[in-house]
């Protein structure tokens, strides 16, 4: 019986031309715009070393702080370093300033004191470090190289188009490949679409056959796991073609990681069911509504999580970090980019964890929800 159910669900999906759309052709047409939007921006906007001035009197010199941090970031040894410094007095800067061979330069007296004359991605940069070695420095009394190491990972992430985040093999993830992460936990969270429309057909209140259904003598949590089970074998299809499509057609390469980014996709996508199953049952509209209300909620998810650019995501983890810990799409990407920051697991199985509470939450808010309308029409 149970194995009939099913069959007949995915007959029923499959039939849904918008379903089809949303799973399986949207993400590859999407995929599709980046690779073509977004195929020369590494070679066209690498990161430029900024060229910045020091007031080199003893207040600059006898900071550890501050020294120890232009000495990394300004290495003549490091192909990506940040910085070019021109040690000066302060006139020397204030002429290199008015002449426009610096972007800036740090004097510091009784206070810590940046001067710019314009504002821009360089000054920005120049200023987010300084601040955050302000912030060190009002905690600690050194600093070490691996934190410096961190801010400038940071930095390189969140004002220019290349992301030096290294893992293992040395390569860099790109600003394309935080694109086509994103593009992943989006497209698990379009599985919402299809649980939504699975249980809409088990709710007596939404179609004919939801009708059917609750005056079958089958149990009603039958026809849901199987309307369930249905929705997440069509996602896990999408996925894979996704990234069959990706690797084979784009060219995407997601290194040595693969099998851990799959692993994530396939727990994403239930998590994106769970999101579904949730719309569903609490709103009490129609399924095109619904349809719309699943989209908007996916794409600022994704917005928030940095898929419209990775700024964002740094603005909410600094400002409104709760957002980020109930977003599911974050949760996606957060993992997918922590196969690159850190050499350890820790923090993807972190967002792995997550991302099951997340679905075991919104699933048990449905059988809590269809035990108490089953009481009530009794």
């Amino acid at each position: 019986m149970f194995l009939r159910l099913l069959i007949n669900s995915l007959k029923i999906l499959l039939k849904n031309k918008s379903l089809i759309f949303w799973t399986f052709l949207f993400p590859l047409i999407l995929g599709t715009f980046f690779t073509l939007a977004f195929s020369n921006i590494e070679s066209e906007e690498k990161l430029k070393v900024i060229n910045v001035g020091i007031v080199n009197n003893d207040n600059f010199y006898n900071n550890n702080l501050y020294k120890s941090t232009f000495d990394y970031l300004s290495d003549e040894n490091d192909s990506n370093r940040l910085f070019n410094i021109f040690y000066g007095t302060i006139d020397e800067n204030k002429k290199k300033l008015e002449d426009n061979e610096i972007d800036g330069y740090l004097y510091i007296d009784e206070n810590i004191n940046v001067v710019i004359e314009k504002n821009g991605i360089n000054q920005s940069i120049f200023k987010y470090i300084v601040e955050e070695i302000s912030t060190s420095s009002s905690i600690i009394e050194s600093i070490e190289i691996e934190d410096i190491s961190n801010i400038k990972n940071d930095i390189m992430s969140l004002f220019k188009n290349e992301v030096n985040i290294k893992d293992t093999t040395n390569k860099n993830l790109s600003y394309t490949m935080i694109e086509f992460y994103s593009l992943i936990a989006m497209t698990c969270l379009y599985g919402a679409i299809l649980s939504m429309y699975s249980i809409n057909q088990v709710l007596p209140n939404m179609s004919s056959k939801g009708k059917r259904a609750s005056i079958s003598p089958i149990p009603k949590m039958k026809f849901i796991i199987s309307s369930l089970c249905a929705s997440y074998i069509i996602q896990v299809i999408g996925v894979i073609l996704l990234f069959i499509y990706t690797v084979l057609v784009l060219n995407v390469d997601y290194g040595n990681n693969l099998s851990y980014v799959i692993l994530l996709a396939l727990i994403g996508s239930f998590a994106g069911l769970s999101l579904g199953i949730f719309i569903s049952t609490i709103l009490k509209t129609n399924e095109n509504s619904k349809l719309g209300i699943i989209i908007a909620i996916t794409m600022v998810f994704s917005f928030l999580s940095g898929m419209m650019g990775i700024t964002m995501k740094y603005v909410i983890d600094k400002n409104i970090p709760i957002l980020n810990k109930i977003n599911p799409v974050n949760m996606i990407t957060d993992g997918l980019y922590s196969l690159y920051y850190y050499e350890t697991l820790n923090r993807y199985y972190a967002n792995v964890y997550s991302l099951l509470i997340f679905s075991m939450i919104l699933i048990l808010f449905l059988y809590i929800f269809l035990r108490r309308q089953k009481y009530d029409s009794i």
